[in-house]
């Protein structure tokens, strides 16, 4: 049971990582190469896939607690410490940015507001890939201790 729940927290977790991942660099690609249409196609994309972004933080949060629930110290200490802001940061920065920026881009509103919020996105965007990364990495070195 306890290696299937590792399963299913890794792909969760990897799932989660790669969205945010795509959501990232696709904003910054096309606020460099891409048109206004291009930039409301992106916007679209991003809000249709932040509800697989969900359930997949939601599952790796769930089965994270379940493999390790009194853990405190060391890395999964670290790992926990990690997840509310993230949590936080993605609920309360990231999915209002993006519906709102997807809002702006609909209907044309390529101002400073649109640009403000896109920049704050882009911080709490990487904020988050940056301590999700550190949880993968802590991951890792939990899994290749219990291999050696």
């Amino acid at each position: 049971m306890k290696k299937t729940l590792s399963i299913i927290h890794r792909t969760a977790a990897l799932t989660a990582f790669l969205l945010i991942s795509s959501f990232f660099l696709s904003t910054v690609m096309v606020e460099i190469f891409g048109g206004y249409n291009a930039i409301l196609t992106v916007k679209t994309y991003i809000c249709y896939a932040v509800w697989l972004l969900i359930p997949a933080m939601a599952t790796a949060g769930i089965t994270g607690t379940k493999l390790a629930p009194k853990a405190t110290k060391g890395l999964v200490g670290a790992k926990k410490k990690r997840m509310p802001f993230v949590a936080a940061n993605g609920l309360l920065i990231l999915l209002p940015a993006a519906i709102y920026l997807q809002h702006l881009a609909s209907i044309g509103s390529f101002n400073t507001t649109f640009y403000v919020i896109q920049a704050i996105e882009l911080v709490a965007g990487l904020t988050n890939l940056t301590l999700m990364g550190l949880n993968i990495r802590d991951g890792v070195k939990m899994t290749r201790a219990r291999s050696a």
